[in-house]
């Protein structure tokens, strides 16, 4: 199966969308299941897994109505506030419905630089094994030594890095991050998606070959088996559209096997959220 691992869904509201900011207009409306099944039809893409943009238990509830609504959405990266002390009881709720694959809290937007390692967070971690839930990790390269301390503390959890933890696209590979990535393509269990690139890039203004050399450092890190495509749709529309996202990836993946391109592009997403 061909899978989107990474994309969003929303209504647009200013309020609960207030990460969308003055420079990002282009944002600043719906974007539906309707809006996106095309897209994965023209690139031959059989689903996709939809991932939270709000922390809120609603934002849940959303997506899991929207994946119940239409088939090619096979699962949902939710939010549940994973330090709170009823988590577990959220947990025995929301797991009873087999579209919900994992969860996702926005740690790049949290002032503590250490907010993974955080007891209450960490005892939150630490049910998600109990639920058959996986977590994505969303970060700044400023926070990639917290997640391999995150990752080994529990080596039953899946785990995938989100969007290659965001390195300024500029032609210049930060050796922490290159050091980290390594670290964390040496844990089993620890996952990478290749997507939200192009909006670490110069927006609008970026080459193919630009995206290469981090390309190299994550599939040298982590393998094709461990790396699934994500387009970050609708996100990604803040510079590039979604051929050009699909197009980066494809094109790299042809100096690979057929096997690798086919785990890369669904087989290694269908595999860790159990499609």
């Amino acid at each position: 199966m061909k899978i989107d691992s990474h994309q969003h869904f929303w209504r647009y509201n200013p309020s609960s969308h207030a990460w969308i900011d003055s420079t990002m207009g282009v944002l600043k409306k719906d974007f539906l299941p309707e809006d996106l099944e095309p897209l994965l039809q023209n690139h031959e893409l059989e689903g996709c897994v939809a991932v939270q943009a709000d922390q809120s238990d609603a934002e849940t509830d959303f997506l899991l109505k929207c994946a119940e609504e239409h088939p090619f959405i096979k699962g949902v990266v939710g939010w549940l506030d994973l330090c709170a002390e009823d988590i577990e009881e959220k947990l025995q709720l929301y797991s009873k419905n087999p579209l919900l694959k994992g969860l996702r809290h926005i740690v790049q937007d949290e002032p503590d630089d250490y907010f993974m390692l955080r007891p209450e967070f960490l005892r939150g971690i630490s049910l998600l094994e109990k639920y058959g839930l996986t977590y994505d990790i969303l970060i700044f390269p400023k926070h990639l030594s917290s997640a391999l301390e995150l990752v080994k503390l529990f080596p039953n959890q899946p785990f995938v890095v989100d969007h290659i933890a965001k390195p300024k696209i500029n032609g210049k590979i930060e050796p922490c991050w290159e050091h980290y990535m390594n670290q964390l393509g040496q844990q089993d269990h620890v996952y990478c998606k290749a997507s939200g690139m192009v909006t670490e890039a110069k927006w609008g203004k970026w080459s193919k070959s630009d995206f290469i050399p981090y390309l190299d450092v994550v599939f040298q890190s982590f393998g094709a088996e461990r790396i699934m495509f994500g387009s970050d749709w609708p996100v990604c529309l803040l510079s590039a559209e979604y051929k050009q996202v699909n197009c980066i990836l494809t094109q790299y993946l042809t100096k690979y096997p057929r096997e690798s391109r086919k785990q890369v592009m669904g087989l290694t997403a269908e595999k860790f959220y159990k499609l």
